[in-house]
């Protein structure tokens, strides 16, 4: 006898296919537009995740003491929800429980930045035991950074001002967009190998802008060349409200671009006052070592212990004249060391004036003007005489140039040029193309 089959029920045909799901989709990100949205006193949330084909049944359910939702839900709302697929039993519907729910884009980035964070941190890429000082008196500076945005702009402006000596390199490197990351971390890596000229100090900036403007530089390669780097790093990214993975990892982080630049350069200005301030103090500690000398020198003259013998009182003379000789010659040699001092960074001051480097530059671009000019120049020259001599070489070799010399061209009706007496058949009618003009026949009988 056949087997009978196997009759189940509605529940247990739902239980099979909610092992299915679970255990083939299990938990899942879903991205998708609220809509229905209902909001139970129990706390819990209903709701379902569409697109532009299709829907899916949520449920958040309310758990005390659980920061699973940590936006509120609205219709229209597109968001990443992450739970498990599982099926409502008493109606049969798939749905997804959802333990969290973030705004898609930034809520997604932060997801990624925070987990990011957390991952560095654990392996001690943040730790201030490795930071490195930033130098007081750098004297060479590399820049990495967009070549056109205000923020190098801004810097370059603050260098040159608060201390011209520095010398700076900048590496020009793409600050946004896929990819951006990659030229940053090279670019990096490029300075610590030597393949560039020697820097002192690094600062890797770019202005202000959204989350996503500044997302390349929570680049993780970026976050280990920065922690491997053997010269100390700045990161100068966005505004001050703005943090980056850059900022963590950096010897130290400034506020914004124009701030680094300021934390990193001395003021000059600053540095030549002090300067005066330190040779007033040195002048007035020798004037006063000086008066001090000559008063124990006169207390040394009246004592009597130093009137018996006159012999041995010479010698104590001489000696004080020598110790008041040399401190003089010590104090004119150290106010000379001050003097020289001040001269050099005073020079160093007038040399490095920015709008003696933008003459320079304005002379190199209009050189480089002519050059391009007169280039444009002669290659329409040249490309005006090969015309001319390609215009008369097709006078010389053209067909009219054949007509003219007494030859024909001769063509069917329907224009087919006549190359045999086989192609032209009595009644055939023929035109005939002259060097002035166009002759029409028609053939009478067959050629022999």
């Amino acid at each position: 006898m056949p087997e009978e089959p196997r009759i189940l029920s509605v529940s247990e045909v739902t239980q099979q296919v909610r092992g299915l799901i679970e255990g083939g989709i299990g938990d899942v990100w879903v991205e998708g537009e609220i809509s229905n949205l209902r909001k139970q006193a129990s706390g819990h949330q209903y709701f379902t995740l569409k697109d532009e084909r299709s829907q899916l049944s949520c449920v958040l359910f309310f758990r005390p003491g659980l920061r699973h939702a940590s936006i509120p839900l609205s219709e229209g709302m597109l968001v990443h929800a992450r739970g498990q697929m599982t099926v409502y039993e008493a109606r049969g519907q798939y749905q997804l429980n959802v333990r969290l729910i973030q705004a898609a884009g930034a809520g997604l980035l932060a997801a990624k930045f925070e987990a990011l964070k957390r991952k560095l941190a654990a392996e001690g890429l943040f730790d201030t035991a490795h930071k490195r000082s930033i130098p007081k008196f750098p004297k060479a500076v590399g820049i990495v950074t967009s070549p056109t945005g205000a923020a190098i702009a801004d810097m370059l402006n603050i260098l040159h001002r608060r201390a011209p000596w520095i010398q700076i390199l900048i590496h020009p490197v793409r600050v946004q967009g896929a990819g951006a990351g990659a030229e940053i971390t090279a670019a990096v890596e490029e300075f610590n190998r030597g393949e560039l000229p020697p820097v002192d100090a690094l600062i890797v900036a770019r202005g202000g802008g959204s989350a996503e403007d500044l997302w390349e530089f929570n680049d993780e390669a970026l976050a280990r060349a920065i922690y491997a780097s053997a010269l100390p790093v700045i990161s100068a990214v966005g505004h001050e409200i703005d943090f980056t993975i850059a900022d963590f990892v950096a010897d130290l982080r400034a506020p914004t671009p124009s701030a680094a630049a300021e934390l990193l350069a001395p003021d000059g200005a600053t540095l030549l006052r002090h300067f005066g301030q330190l040779q007033a103090s040195l002048e007035r500690c020798l004037r006063d070592e000086l008066r001090d000398g000559a008063r124990r020198l006169e207390l040394l003259r009246g004592s009597p212990l130093f009137r018996e013998p006159q012999t041995r009182l010479r010698e104590w003379m001489q000696e004080n004249d020598d110790f008041a000789e040399r401190l003089a010659r010590l104090a004119a040699e150290r106010l000379a060391g001050e003097h020289r001092r001040v001269e050099v960074l005073g020079s160093a001051l007038r040399e490095h004036r920015p709008d003696q480097g933008i003459r320079l530059r304005q002379g190199q671009l209009e050189a480089l003007s002519e050059r391009l000019q007169r280039g444009c120049s002669g290659a329409l020259e040249n490309f005006a005489h090969r015309l001319e001599k390609g215009r008369d070489l097709l006078r010389v070799l053209g067909p009219q140039s054949t007509l003219a010399r007494g030859y024909s061209i001769t063509r069917t009706a329907s224009g087919e040029i006549v190359r045999g007496v086989a192609q032209a058949p009595a009644g055939t009618e023929l035109m005939t193309q002259l060097a002035d003009g166009t002759l029409r026949s028609k053939v009478e009988e067959d050629p022999a």
